[in-house]
């Protein structure tokens, strides 16, 4: 009654305001949830327009083969691949009134509920095979290109609700509990009901009971999503635009995003066995048991509310990459069980219950994963990317024009084809699903393998986000844009870092005392101290990176930078770096015996690699021909009034030549900019002495 108690009092206290340290009130945390609530249920019937042999409505209802919808799939994500580009650059280029990724949330459910509803109204019975193939097809392009804007954003929006790692946990879990609800009351009601009318593997299940469900998550979202903030660390500039290349270039560099999606890659297989529940239901026991899918899916279900609920003092306990690894050998184990009981219906059930448990765990610690992946990126590069990590992700898209042949090739081999009936064979459903879990098992075990080598942990991501703080701070106070809430928090960051804090170890001697004693207070008191000493502990391990950061202007390696940088900046911002060559000799000779030997040499070679890049473009376009775009452009564009199609088409020319130009411009003149951004960087952290004077002013009013 004392916990329950105290986290009363404790969400009352900070239901409108955060908790210090932290940035999401608990009102906020409740919308998010509401608002998810309403993201499922619109995209519920989207969602299961899906290109796949395993799919209800595109296989067994509308009826087409598993081999062609593989290579339908194949086509759709070839012409989609320059859709991901154009989308992942509108993500990064474009920031509208409300955010990056709130407005496309606010603008794309309503085409998803039109198109997705006609789907599953068009007449296909009436129609030929071929008919059928190419206008579900064109149907599913059309969903996909609203969906994919729709899904990113969602994703995009978790990932950027707070910088602050474990509250970014601790806020996912709540309000994934809350929006889950949604697919758990789908998956209760919707097979109930089919199970007792039309069934799930007849098309009339789609047209009438999945639009309600979609109507009502697009009232939800449409009233609550746009109450919700976005929070990334950046500094008060304009947005730039940057092209779809030089971006890719800077994502290209991030080994974290290599792991992330490799392990997907060569895991494609871990997924296989996942029709096994639903085709058991469906087609054991000659389709009686159809109409309890809804029942078990919703136990099922239940399990991920547990896994939500434990996921952020997992993570807390021991880390996302020790939490992932301990999910994927969980996962092969369950798999491994799975093959002698998959007969047994109630043995299933339980085993895919355990499976939903462990898996709901990558449901938070991923996306937390992805967010602190790209705050090592902005850390590393200083450039922030969010929506072109996707594209260069395709790379998976073409793998799987191959990889994705393998299921639909067994299914076949098995004697699955058009006819879905045959999976009332027991014995050649059961030869099917033996094949099916073996593939699962190689898969998981694949996917595990490269987390092995991810090494972002906790401290070191909460050292980058106190690193970007102080940056941010730096360049608004050199711009005349600082803000005193940024001041007071990126201060008390560098008063940590320059005071050598240490930290505290953490001594049960008197809680368990007071245990013993069954002393109430005394044991409240304790629990209390050894929080705050947690909280300080969790403060102090991010701040070496952040010394580093202070420091690093008196470092041999950065003293070798500017001496490069102020040699740079005198040749002027044009200048054709014909010597490259002499330098790329120069830098082989440099000495690598110790590590910052080796980095500097490796700063050494990126500024010639830079320099050749910059000659090479500056002769193709040459110098008289380079200018700088007005910047005043893109403004000038949005703000234009545009009345008809021809207009419309001209603005978007005039953009893309805008984007280029000022591609070209930035890539010839990388070297100057670097080397100029390098200098003005020391000279502003010179002025560390003139801050702090501001921050005791400024703190004296807050106290």
């Amino acid at each position: 009654m004392e916990k329950v108690r105290s986290l009363i009092n404790n969400i009352k206290q900070h239901w409108n305001t955060p908790a210090q340290g932290n940035y999401v009130p608990y009102k906020e945390v409740a919308t998010i949830g509401i608002a998810g609530f309403g993201v499922n249920w619109t995209a519920y019937l989207a969602h299961t327009i899906v290109l796949s042999a395993s799919n209800f409505l595109v296989g067994a209802s509308i009826g087409l083969q598993p081999i062609d919808l593989q290579i339908m799939l194949i086509i759709a994500n070839i012409v989609g691949m320059p859709i991901a580009f154009f989308r992942g650059w509108l993500f990064d280029n474009h920031k509208m009134p409300g955010g990056k990724f709130i407005p496309i949330m606010l603008r794309t459910p309503i085409p998803i509920v039109a198109l997705s509803t006609l789907f599953v109204w068009l007449p296909y019975e009436n129609w030929q095979y071929s008919t059928k193939v190419i206008v579900v097809w064109f149907m599913y392009m059309l969903v996909q290109f609203f969906l994919c804007f729709y899904s990113e954003g969602w994703a995009f929006f978790q990932q950027v609700v707070t910088p602050n790692a474990q509250e970014r946990a601790n806020v996912m879990s709540i309000f994934q509990i809350l929006y889950s609800l949604a697919p758990s009351l789908t998956g209760l009601v919707i097979p109930t009901i089919a199970g007792f009318t039309f069934g799930m593997n007849n098309i009339w299940t789609y047209r009438i009971i999945y639009p309600a469900f979609t109507l009502v998550g697009l009232v939800i979202l449409l009233v609550f999503f746009p109450k919700l903030k976005e929070r990334i660390i950046l500094p008060k500039r304009p947005v730039e635009y940057v092209s779809i290349i030089d971006s890719l270039r800077e994502v290209a560099k991030n080994k974290y995003f290599w792991i992330i999606n490799s392990a997907g890659w060569i895991g494609f297989l871990e997924g296989s066995y996942g029709v096994i529940l639903s085709w058991s239901f469906v087609y054991a026991f000659n389709g009686e048991k159809q109409a309890y899918m809804g029942l078990a899916n919703t136990i099922i279900g239940n399990a991920a509310l547990w896994s939500m609920a434990l996921a952020p003092f997992l993570i807390k306990w021991m880390g996302k990459r020790n939490l992932l690894i301990a999910h994927n050998l969980i996962n092969i184990v369950l798999m491994i069980c799975l093959v002698p009981f998959y007969e047994n219906l109630l043995i299933v059930c339980v085993i895919f219950y355990l499976n939903t448990f462990v898996n709901t765990f990558q449901n938070v610690y991923m996306a937390n994963i992805n967010a602190d992946m790209r705050d090592y990126h902005q850390w590393k590069t200083g450039v922030r990317v969010d929506g072109l990590f996707g594209p260069l992700g395709l790379i998976g898209t073409v793998l799987g024009f191959f990889t994705g042949l393998v299921i639909p090739a067994v299914y076949e081999k098995m004697g699955l084809k058009d006819n879905y009936d045959v999976l009332y064979n027991d014995e050649m459903r059961n030869n099917l699903f033996d094949v099916l879990i073996i593939c699962s098992i190689v898969g998981a075990v694949l996917n595990l393998i490269p987390y092995l080598f991810y090494d972002l942990t906790e401290e070191k991501h909460r050292g980058y986000v106190n690193v970007l703080k102080i940056r941010a701070m730096f360049e608004d106070y050199g711009n005349g844009e600082l803000e005193d809430e940024q001041l007071v928090d990126a201060m008390r960051i560098i008063k940590g870092a320059k005071g050598n804090l240490e930290k505290k170890v953490i001594d049960k001697t008197v809680l368990k005392l007071a245990k013993k004693q069954k002393d109430k207070e005394a044991i409240q008191k304790a629990k209390a101290e050894i929080k705050e000493i947690r909280k300080y502990n969790e403060f102090v391990s991010g701040l070496p990176i952040v010394k580093e950061e202070l420091e690093k202007f008196n470092t041999e390696r950065y003293r070798a930078k500017l001496i490069s940088a102020r040699e740079t900046v005198s040749l002027g911002e044009v200048y054709l770096y014909s010597d490259w060559k002499a330098e790329k000799k120069l830098a082989k000779r440099l000495p690598k015996k110790t590590k910052e030997e080796k980095l500097i040499r490796a700063d050494a070679f990126t500024l010639v690699r830079e320099k050749k890049r910059s000659a090479k473009l500056l002769r193709k376009h040459g110098k008289e021909n380079l200018i700088m775009p007005d910047e005043r452009i893109p403004e000038e564009i949005k703000n234009r009034e545009i009345n008809t199609s021809k207009e419309r088409r001209q603005a978007k020319k005039e953009l893309k030549a805008y984007t280029k130009g000022v591609s070209v411009y930035r890539r010839i003149t990388k070297p100057y900019n670097d080397a100029r951004n390098l200098i003005i960087q020391a000279e502003n952290y010179v002025k560390l002495d003139e801050i702090e004077s501001l921050y005791e002013d400024v703190k004296a009013r807050y106290e």
